[in-house]
């Protein structure tokens, strides 16, 4: 069961851009941990986002078609697929307009913002993002 899609507006910057006049794409993966560090943020109880943080486990990115300094309709819709544990795994597609620019699959791992351990997300937090089906 997969959460409700969460999109990000992207605002395209001039350092974002690399020698060959597009977006590098370093920043990428950049946009992707804004996207899924809001959806948490947005999403997540207040007590939940204060005391837990993430990092990034895995990130597997396939590039469709580069993003320039002048597009102003790019956004990353992030999807949380599945928890497991204190991991998630999300599914993120940068598009600008109908386009696909970049599919990203990415795994994060929650954990505790003052010991940094691993933090198990339970139910009580994860009933925010998944929806039960009536």
């Amino acid at each position: 069961m997969s959460a409700a899609p969460y999109t990000f507006p992207i605002k395209i910057m001039p350092t974002d851009i690399d020698f060959m006049g597009h977006v590098n794409n370093a920043r990428y993966l950049g946009w992707v941990q804004d996207a899924v560090l809001s959806h948490w943020r947005n999403i997540a109880p207040a007590d939940a986002v204060a005391s837990r943080a993430w990092v990034a486990l895995k990130h597997e990115i396939t590039y469709r078609k580069p993003a320039f300094l002048e597009d102003t309709d790019v956004v990353a819709e992030t999807v949380l697929e599945h928890i497991k544990g204190a991991r998630a795994f999300y599914n993120t597609v940068i598009q600008r307009g109908e386009e696909v620019l970049a599919e990203i699959q990415s795994s994060w791992c929650c954990i505790d913002a003052e010991t940094l351990r691993p933090a198990r997300i339970g139910e009580e937090i994860s009933r925010f993002f998944f929806s039960k089906p009536e």
